[in-house]
């Protein structure tokens, strides 16, 4: 819990541009990162335990989401890129035409968390379906009140709450949703700040968003979880470390991602600061809330950064949605 604490301090201050160290002369050789808001929750928390081995080094992390943080990321600013989703082939093109080689590094997995306010009492789950009916672009207009979603629901209105487009929350979400990443509707209240989406769904019964399950932990007392029925006949199941390892939280389980400037592993700070981050991902994402990887899939990463594996994992068109990340890395 104190952990929670100050990483949610210091991402108030990554929000805040806290974290950017512009101008002025470095005492300290540093590693840059930024992006994912998501996995800002771990990269702080090894950032946090490299800092006190390593205290002539300092580790300054952005949130700019990871669309934001891959502007940066492609354009030379930072060394690592936090993402909760595989680069884009535009990203990956503007990356390219930078000069920029990177090496994609899973690091956990993550259950996007679908709630409502702890003041609704008629929703107890929701279907795939249902969430699409809600989200989709034709659904902007229309489908504005719970009646509209399910007939035996009141007719109070519905409000929604979503991480903003530049989030990979937000492309994920999409994609397995409404079959197509990006593609929503737009008249939804957006944050880069999950905390902004906690405060508002906590305070609007008739509100309805999604996020990373860390963030639900976190604020559990102030949430209602609605378990999530793919359709696939087995009923509606909710988002838990054991769910997701074992592929039954679906279409809403993912792995989180970072990127590392190959570039930049010839800084040693770089270099010291990645293999600390692989050695102790497996511990501190669960500390903070996330889902670790299999052991085995933390050997092929750390064998994938050693070798240093350019490319990514996706760009061949590969969806996202029910993978398994250790097959993938295997076959490479």
């Amino acid at each position: 819990m104190i952990r929670r604490m100050i990483i949610a301090a210091a991402f108030v201050a990554a929000l805040a541009g806290a974290a950017g160290c512009k101008g002025g002369k470095q005492k300290q050789a540093v590693v840059r990162l930024d992006g994912s808001s998501t996995v800002f929750l771990i990269s702080q928390a090894v950032a946090e335990d490299f800092e006190k081995q390593n205290s002539q080094w300092k580790v300054t992390i952005g949130v700019s989401g990871t669309g934001g943080g891959f502007k940066k990321f492609c354009a030379g600013e930072t060394d690592v890129q936090n993402a909760s989703r595989p680069i884009k082939k535009s990203e990956a093109e503007a990356c390219a035409a930078a000069g920029i080689e990177y090496i994609e590094l899973p690091v956990a997995f993550d259950g996007l968390a679908v709630v409502v306010n702890p003041r609704n009492t008629w929703a107890e789950h929701i279907t795939t379906a249902e969430l699409k009916k809600i989200w989709e672009p034709a659904a902007q207009g229309k489908v504005m009140r719970w009646s509209h979603v399910r007939p035996d629901w009141p007719d109070k209105e519905i409000h929604l709450y979503g991480p903003g487009v530049d989030s990979g929350t937000y492309d994920y979400f999409t994609e397995a949703i409404v079959h197509k990443a990006a593609a929503s509707r737009g008249d939804f209240t957006s944050s880069e700040d999950d905390n902004v989406l906690v405060q508002g769904i906590a305070s609007d019964e008739g509100a309805i968003g999604f996020f990373g399950l860390a963030y639900f932990e976190e604020n559990r007392d102030k949430l209602k979880l609605l378990p999530v029925d793919d359709g696939s006949g087995k009923g509606p199941v909710a988002p838990s470390v054991e769910t997701v390892m074992k592929s039954e939280y679906q279409p809403l389980s993912r792995p989180l991602f970072i990127y590392v400037n190959k570039a930049s592993l010839d800084r040693p700070e770089v270099k010291a600061f990645m293999n600390f981050y692989i050695a102790h991902a497996m511990a501190l994402s669960a500390e903070v809330g996330y889902i670790p990887l299999p052991d085995a899939a933390y050997r092929l990463t750390a064998e994938r950064l050693n070798r240093k594996t350019t490319g990514s994992l996706f760009l061949g068109g590969k969806s996202l949605v029910g993978v398994r990340i250790q097959d993938l890395l295997a076959n490479k």
